[in-house]
């Protein structure tokens, strides 16, 4: 007798439109955005290159769960190579867990770029052994300007469930189990250039009215266990980040397996085991359609011009 086939690890989310297949750039001197999983992305235009986030090591599942873990920095390296990236005027954390802080501090040291973002996130930048010189605490409201883009970080809040609140207190020295990495505050960031204004938005979960009086163009938005909450959440959430701001294209993010090599790409959705992205998913680019936004998944490895760029067709999937 024939066993059944055996379930599936992960869902399949090769229906869904992606860049790649849906998004043509504008001119080469707006601003480009690259996107390296989870919330990790590269900002540059002109002059100005900022890393947002940047967890390039991804230890496996069953290295998060022994633990203690650490940053590795030859993955690190050959990840920055890989993208092309010599130079870098900042890293900016949007909050501190080991996803999104865990190798920003190497990525600091190694182009001499401060490290913006809280407290907590400082404290991480303390046990790696940065100097004060390059770390920089922001606070709600502040804007940082660079030459070519201002960064405004708001005051946010974490996606419920969070595995590791709290704040960071004393600096982070790796090797350390994952919960040593705290959330910290969080924060929404807007990027302004001259061709528009980006709003990164990492963690699935919002303040009521918080953003009023910002507008964006494009949204990056994060869906990390968002399939996992109510209804009304999910449509309050949505309103807050994409309707109320105005824009009119969003790339969900922080819906990949950040336990799984970068450089084996392409991405892979979170394994049931921790998570069904489907929900999210379906909502998003529903929400999407009845909209008449564009709505695709950011690439691996793809630079994007999401202010001079279009997306390449109308379907109702897109």
């Amino acid at each position: 007798m024939t066993a059944p086939p055996a379930a599936p690890e992960r869902p399949g989310i090769g229906h869904y439109p992606t860049v790649a297949d849906h998004w043509a750039n504008g001119p080469g001197d707006s601003l480009t955005v690259e996107f390296f999983g989870t919330s990790s992305m590269l900002l540059r235009a002109g002059r100005t290159a900022v890393m947002i986030d940047g967890f390039f090591s991804r230890p496996s599942m069953q290295e998060v769960v022994a633990g203690p873990i650490a940053p590795d920095r030859e993955t690190v390296d050959a990840c920055l190579r890989h993208a092309g990236i010599d130079r870098l005027d900042a890293v900016v954390c949007v909050h501190s867990h080991y996803d999104h802080a865990f190798d920003s501090p190497v990525v600091a040291e190694k182009f001499q770029a401060p490290l913006l973002g809280s407290a907590s996130t400082a404290n991480v930048g303390r046990g790696y052994g940065l100097p004060e010189q390059l770390l920089r605490t922001v606070h709600d409201g502040e804007t940082v300007s660079f030459a070519d883009f201002d960064l405004t970080f708001v005051t946010s809040v974490h996606c419920p469930g969070d595995v590791s609140p709290g704040e960071i207190e004393e600096p982070v020295v790796p090797p350390a189990p994952y919960a040593a990495w705290r959330s910290g505050d969080c924060y929404s960031l807007l990027v302004r250039h001259a061709d528009g204004t980006a709003l990164i938005q990492a963690s699935a979960n919002f303040i009521p009215g918080k953003l009023d009086g910002h507008s964006a163009d494009v949204v990056y938005l994060g869906i990390g266990m968002l399939g996992k909450q109510d209804p009304e959440f999910r449509r309050e959430y949505w309103e807050q980040m994409v309707r109320n701001t105005g824009a009119r294209t969003v790339f969900p993010v922080h819906w990949d397996d950040f336990m799984t090599p970068l450089l084996d790409g392409p991405l892979l959705p979170q394994p049931y085991v921790m998570e069904d992205v489907v929900p999210a998913m379906d909502f998003v680019f529903e929400r999407g359609r009845l909209d008449d936004l564009t709505v695709l998944l950011p690439t691996l490895w793809t630079p994007l011009t999401p202010f001079t760029g279009a997306p390449t067709d109308k379907s109702p999937s897109c």
